[in-house]
């Protein structure tokens, strides 16, 4: 089961409901643009691929929905449902690419038919690169580990966030399956708990050993040396190596930096952002304070009434902290920003 695909039979948007696991693996057909945008802004969807993915589907199933009876107004349709779409979540950059990237397909299409062909067979072919991506990111991060080795990982780049296999977990995946025995030390990952929830849930489907951790209680175990590497995903990755990623895990590369435990990125080519020069230049998310403030224990609250809160979904860690990046073209050494333009333009690795 992909984390996103297409019913043929709505037509909608098939997707697995990521805030129902661990308890329930429950998909959900989305059957309106609102629906896809809905499902991308409350994080139904989730994780970059995954979020690009669902965006080319969701244009796909505007142009399927669409009643214009001439180009110029499917054409409208269109750019009113790309403009939705994009803006339900602004931090990965997947997202607005797949969308130009159909776009532009559809503007040399010479009828609603033909335009309405490509969408869907360009949002198929989107969702299938971005899984051989997936493991050729595998089969490179993989050769960066031993057996016996842990490893921490921060948040989730499972196959549920990169539509299927997976990213910086898919290279744990590929370990695995070469036969070398990992212990993942899993980051809860507040305030959602995507780490506790999503990679824990997968890692225990995959067979791989893992323990969940407080994210507070990384630092511990580095300092330890109980931690062989650190492996996170990416959202956005700008020109000079900068990683946009989960919140948490700036923190977590300085800590590794400070006890010399190499830190890793995975991200397939489609998450580099070669306009932003630098990670100040990525927009950072910010969600609804109830995220951080609906937590309870035993039924009392957790927090003082009316207190505020702070929610960015993401942060930036320097290209500095970075020990490599992986990639479906390999594993990118510094200095990055010539690694990196080679990788997104001309598709070779370093």
């Amino acid at each position: 089961m992909r984390a996103v695909e297409w019913n043929s039979v709505g037509p909608a948007v098939r997707v697995v409901d990521q805030r129902r696991l661990p308890s329930e693996l429950a998909c959900r057909d989305l059957a309106t643009v609102d629906d896809v945008a809905a499902a991308i802004r409350d994080m139904i969807v989730r994780g970059a691929p995954t979020l690009g993915a669902t965006a080319g589907f969701g244009l796909a199933l505007a142009g399927h929905l669409s009643t214009a009876d001439d180009l110029a107004g499917f054409q409208t349709d269109l750019e009113r449902a790309a403009a939705q779409l994009r803006a339900a979540r602004p931090t990965a950059v997947n997202l607005p690419q797949a969308l130009d990237r159909l776009m532009a397909r559809v503007a040399v299409a010479d009828s609603i038919d033909v335009a309405r062909a490509w969408l869907l067979l360009d949002a198929q072919q989107l969702a299938n690169d971005e899984v051989a991506r997936n493991r050729l990111i595998g089969q490179h991060g993989a050769a960066l580990l031993a057996d016996g080795d842990t490893v921490l990982h921060h948040c989730h780049t499972g196959a549920l966030a990169a539509v299927d296999f997976g990213t910086a977990l898919g290279v744990l995946r590929t370990a695995h399956e070469q036969g070398k025995r990992l212990t993942v030390l899993v980051d809860e990952t507040r305030p959602r708990l995507q780490g506790a929830r999503l990679t824990a849930w997968e890692l225990q489907r995959l067979g791989i050993a893992f323990e969940v951790i407080p994210d507070t209680a990384a630092g511990h175990y580095l300092q330890r040396g109980e931690v062989q590497a650190v492996f996170v995903g990416a959202d956005r990755v700008a020109a000079n190596g900068d990683v946009a990623n989960k919140i948490g895990t700036y923190m977590l590369a300085l800590a590794a930096n400070a006890n010399q435990v190499p830190f890793y990125s995975a991200f397939p080519s489609t998450t580099i952002d070669l306009s932003c020069p630098d990670g100040t230049a990525i927009p950072i998310e910010d969600r609804s304070p109830d995220e951080v403030l609906c937590l309870n224990v035993a039924g009392d609250p957790v927090f003082p009434a009316g207190v505020a809160a702070r929610n960015p979904a993401f942060d930036v860690t320097p290209h500095a902290l970075i020990t490599a990046l992986i990639t479906e073209h390999g594993v990118l050494r510094p200095p990055f920003g010539p690694a990196l333009r080679r990788a997104a333009v001309e598709g070779v690795s370093a």
